[in-house]
């Protein structure tokens, strides 16, 4: 019989997969084997969802509400995902420019697969979420990544955005508030990129604001849409309620944006997942449009955690860590461990080893900030209570303690 071609796709082929997935399985496998891990690895709140909502799910099943949806969803949804917009944000989209996913990365890979051509550029601030360059690659792009260190505050410079446009330039993605660094875009910092952009009719914008209400000491939350009007018709907006709304199981993310864009989203995601999952999306509208207690009550509680990891990592020898503007990670430099060895005899050369160790030696997980684009540092998630957050800042001080020149 005839062996079978396994050759991949290319493009798939030569992306990498998720280092926090593989961050998640090494400790599935640690647990497996019975030992205790503290992880400060995952992006998801540890809160339940909030009744109302899950209560919303369990009506839409008791009330037969199981069948397909239109592709881009339930029509209250996307009527709700406008409002939103308007209300929060002063965008005034209509809900035909919306579209409903199954999770916000279906929104951004929806509207990369729809738009690149091979060898089209797309332009990925360093540090990012690890999916946005292996995302560009897979559509058969070519991410290029612009490095914005704490000297910039982890964040892209106007100077820096124009020196990276070419003439194959067809996107450039912002996060705010950033995975992994917490960084926010000001409006002022927002309107200096659109002063480029404005020069650049060619670029779209692609706004991933899936943290938008994880912002801490009372600072406001701006989009690119709404600081620049003018650039509408080039931005897609990106949310969801995996974060805010303590909802990442429930696999819901919305888009909103010129229509022949979300058109075009539509088109793919229908030959590809179809419409979300039905009984989310009643959920998701109950999240949309009740009350939004959750979300302050949950912003206050974040700030809390982050205040009481940033001031232990500070005083723990080695690391270095900037004050996060927002979401819900820390990403604290190690520069000042590499080149030592841990007690159980291990050399730290680069930051995956510095993870490596502390999860093997410390029962500590985290994930290297080099599979972000930026080494060498550590992204450590703070979407634990505070007792388990103090348990894992003592096993990463006495491990840093430890380590010897």
């Amino acid at each position: 019989m005839q062996a079978i071609n396994a050759t991949l796709n290319r493009f798939l082929a030569e992306a990498k997969p998720s280092a926090t997935y593989r961050v998640m399985d090494r400790v599935a496998a640690r647990r497996a084997e019975g030992k205790s891990i503290v992880s400060l690895s995952a992006g998801e709140p540890d809160f339940d969802t909030p009744a109302p909502i899950r209560e919303a799910g369990v009506t839409a099943i008791r009330c037969g509400q199981t069948r397909y949806t239109q592709v881009a969803g339930l029509r209250a949804l996307r009527e709700a995902v406008a409002d939103k917009f308007r209300r929060e944000n002063g965008i005034d989209y209509d809900w035909r420019q919306t579209l409903v996913c199954t999770g916000g990365k279906q929104v951004i890979f929806n509207a990369l697969a729809a738009t690149l051509n091979e060898g089209d550029e797309v332009i990925v601030p360093a540090p990012y979420w690890v999916s946005y360059p292996e995302m560009v690659q897979v559509c058969g792009g070519r991410p290029v990544i612009v490095e914005c260190g704490v000297q910039s505050g982890f964040k892209l410079t106007p100077a820096q955005f124009d020196q990276a446009i070419g003439p194959r330039t067809r996107w450039v993605i912002l996060n705010s508030p950033s995975n992994p660094t917490g960084a926010v875009y000001s409006r002022a910092e927002l309107q200096a990129l659109a002063g480029v952009l404005l020069a650049h009719p060619h670029v779209m914008v692609l706004s991933d604001d899936i943290y938008e209400h994880l912002i801490f000491d009372g600072q406001p939350f701006f989009t690119m849409a709404q600081v620049e009007p003018r650039l509408r018709e080039r931005v897609l907006t990106m949310n969801g309620v995996s974060k805010a709304y303590a909802m990442t199981g429930w696999r819901i993310g919305f888009g909103a944006g010129p229509e022949w864009l979300i058109d075009a989203m539509e088109k793919l995601q229908g030959q590809q997942t179809s419409g979300a999952s039905t009984i989310s999306q009643y959920a998701a509208l109950a999240a949309l449009t009740g009350t939004q207690d959750f979300v302050r009550e949950s912003r206050t509680v974040f700030q809390r955690r982050r205040d009481l990891l940033v001031e232990r990592l500070n005083r723990t020898r080695g690391l270095r860590c900037e004050v996060p503007q927002g979401a819900f990670y820390a990403f604290a430099s190690c520069e000042a461990l590499i080149g030592k060895t841990t007690a159980g005899g291990r050399p730290l050369a680069s930051d995956e080893d510095v993870v490596n160790a502390l999860l093997d030696e410390a029962g500590v997980a985290a994930v290297h900030g080099s599979a972000f684009g930026l080494g060498p540092y550590i992204r450590i998630a703070y979407a634990l209570d505070d007792a388990m957050l103090t348990r894992a800042c003592d096993a990463i001080e006495r491990f840093c303690d430890s380590l010897s020149p």
